[in-house]
């Protein structure tokens, strides 16, 4: 009997184990996704010179830097 109390508290464990990770899981963020406020204004400036076709493609820096 001293056997199936030690597996029923094991099951018990695990399954607490199993529940603590799926909150984990669902509570968790990526850190890469959080910006900080400078960041997200940098963001913010880029994306509006890209629609004002203020940019210039990666070839044409590349063009522009070997001279």
């Amino acid at each position: 009997m001293v056997e199936t109390i030690n597996i029923e508290k094991v099951y018990k464990e695990l399954m607490a184990l199993r529940n603590e990770i799926q909150f984990i899981k669902k509570h968790m963020f990526d850190p890469d996704t959080i910006m900080t406020a400078d960041e997200e204004e940098k963001y913010e400036r880029a994306i509006k010179e890209l629609e004002e076709k203020k940019t210039i493609s990666l070839e044409e820096l590349e063009k522009e830097l070997e001279m």
